[in-house]
């Protein structure tokens, strides 16, 4: 799912993967794999993040945070000269944690021409790809093209670290369903690597549950489970699109200052509305709508009986409280 059916790793025996508690569980098993074995000290994040990286991290024995810039808040878009003068700037060896799909919390994310470029950099400077693939089907509806970016790397012969979890895309949330996923260059490594994994999933959690995950292998191993699951992912993906149009035609019509063509070209379950803090209060106080501070929304809050009452209550918000004031 994650690499491909016809994977060069998967077929010359260089990648595997250990059942993990959701993605979570993958990425604090990832990070003290690399922490505790192979001495990584050195992660970075992009700015914002989904608030539990550094966390896990820090938790798991590195030492070093830091963040690459990624939020162009002036322009409501990736700030990608940033992102690349920062990781040009990182040091050799250190881990970086790279959002596959659907970025969280901002819900935008590199094009494949701006991927090309990270990896010409993470390739120069000897850095680290930590892939975190939480959203994999809900970004697009497309599991191959939401796969883009970690087959890529695969492909330009990295050696890398995914947690993946099937919490959204399988609606096993509470299940705690996930995978880590490794692909390494020497398929020598494979047996020692996936024991050391095993003492450390041995050290903290000694197992995971099984309901959940034999769910998903089920659907996985079953071609017309498959098909029939992928078609739910396609139809949820598709639902969360059209409201992104419905709330950027319903702003428009409103004549709501500034421009909303972020929101649709966000992507995933997220949008980065630009809203200030003090807008996002008024939504709270005034129209009970709730979201973060930031004015982060989850688009699947929306639907068509409610697409225009948030629109108006957004109108409301930015004409009584103007970004300049």
């Amino acid at each position: 799912m994650l690499l491909g059916e016809n994977s060069p790793a998967i077929a010359e025996g260089r990648a595997f993967g250990v059942q993990t508690l959701s993605g979570t569980g993958g990425l604090r098993v990832g990070a003290e794999l690399l922490n505790k074995h192979l001495k990584y000290t050195t992660f970075y994040y992009s700015n914002p993040t989904w608030e539990n990286h550094h966390l896990v991290f820090v938790n798991s024995g590195f030492t070093q945070p830091r963040t690459y810039r990624y939020w162009d808040a002036k322009n409501r878009a990736i700030d990608f000269s940033g992102m690349i003068e920062d990781l040009k700037n990182a040091p050799e060896n250190s881990v970086i944690i790279l959002h596959a799909c659907a970025h969280n919390p901002t819900g935008i994310d590199p094009t494949q021409e701006q991927w090309e470029k990270i990896a010409d950099v993470m390739e120069e400077r000897k850095l680290f790809p930590f892939f975190d693939s939480a959203y994999q089907g809900f970004a697009s509806g497309d599991l191959d093209r939401d796969a883009w970016a970690v087959r890529y790397f695969v492909k330009r012969g990295f050696e890398l670290v995914c947690a993946q979890s099937y919490a959204k895309n399988f609606g096993l949330y509470n299940e705690r369903v996930g995978n880590l996923t490794l692909v390494i260059s020497d398929a020598a490594h494979v047996a020692p690597l996936r024991s050391q994994l095993t003492w450390i999933v041995r050290g903290s959690y000694s197992n995971p549950p099984a309901h959940g995950a034999r769910v998903v292998a089920n659907v996985l191993a079953d071609p017309k489970l498959f098909d029939e699951w992928r078609d739910h992912i396609k139809l949820m993906s598709s639902r969360v699109i059209q409201m992104r149009e419905a709330l950027r035609a319903e702003l428009i019509k409103l004549g709501t200052p500034g421009s909303w063509d972020h929101i649709v070209k966000q992507i995933g379950l997220f949008s980065y509305t630009g809203l200030t803090p003090r807008q996002s209060e008024h939504l709270i106080q005034a129209h009970h709508i709730y979201l973060l501070r930031s004015g982060r929304i989850n688009i699947c809050g929306l639907n068509p009986g409610n697409v225009a009452y948030v629109a108006n209550a957004i109108h409301d918000a930015i004409t009584k409280f103007p970004e300049n004031e």
